[in-house]
């Protein structure tokens, strides 16, 4: 799949959370020069309906087929993104989310060019791992239900009754 790969890296300013700290735009136009960039884009908020719709229209038309979103904690919106991609009939799981918000403008607000030089290393690095990462799909594994307690007090006694009465085996 190598060398068909075409990525989509989408970096979010937050609201000035971001932008009002890294140069996004010089984010984007740095990254756009990577090689298996296909699109390179910014938007004041990724994670709105507008934002995942721009990451959804492109995989829908066949620009891309992997994704980087450059954001904030991917705490708050990696299951955001992964729904986007889902929904547009990528694979969720040829995406990267890179922490821009907190790694770079948060704590390098005193340094705005360092911060944009740290973001963009830290998207490049990202587009190196999707350049090289392969599709996965979901599985599911069949494991016994059962559970083992260690200690016999009060807490272990009442632990024990609870997950035996919801018909797990205890031991």
């Amino acid at each position: 799949m190598e060398g068909s790969r075409r990525i989509g890296v989408y970096v979010c300013h937050c609201g000035g959370n971001i932008s009002d700290v890294v140069d996004v735009k010089k984010v984007v136009e740095e990254i756009s020069k990577e090689k298996d960039v296909a699109v390179a884009k910014d938007f004041m908020f990724m994670c709105s309906e507008a934002g995942q719709k721009l990451i959804e229209d492109d995989l829908r038309s066949g620009k891309v087929n992997a994704i980087v979103v450059a954001s904030c904690s991917p705490r708050l919106h990696e299951s955001t993104f992964r729904s986007a991609i889902a929904r547009a009939g990528g694979n969720p799981y040829m995406y990267y989310h890179v922490d821009i918000r907190e790694e770079c403008s948060w704590v390098h607000e005193d340094n705005k060019e360092e911060a944009t030089s740290k973001a963009i290393r830290q998207v490049k690095m990202a587009v190196a791992y999707l350049r090289h990462a392969e599709p996965l799909s979901k599985i599911r594994v069949k494991c016994e239900q059962s559970v083992l307690i260690i200690g016999g007090g009060i807490a272990g006694l009442r632990a024990a009754l609870d997950l035996a009465e919801t018909g797990i085996a205890v031991h």
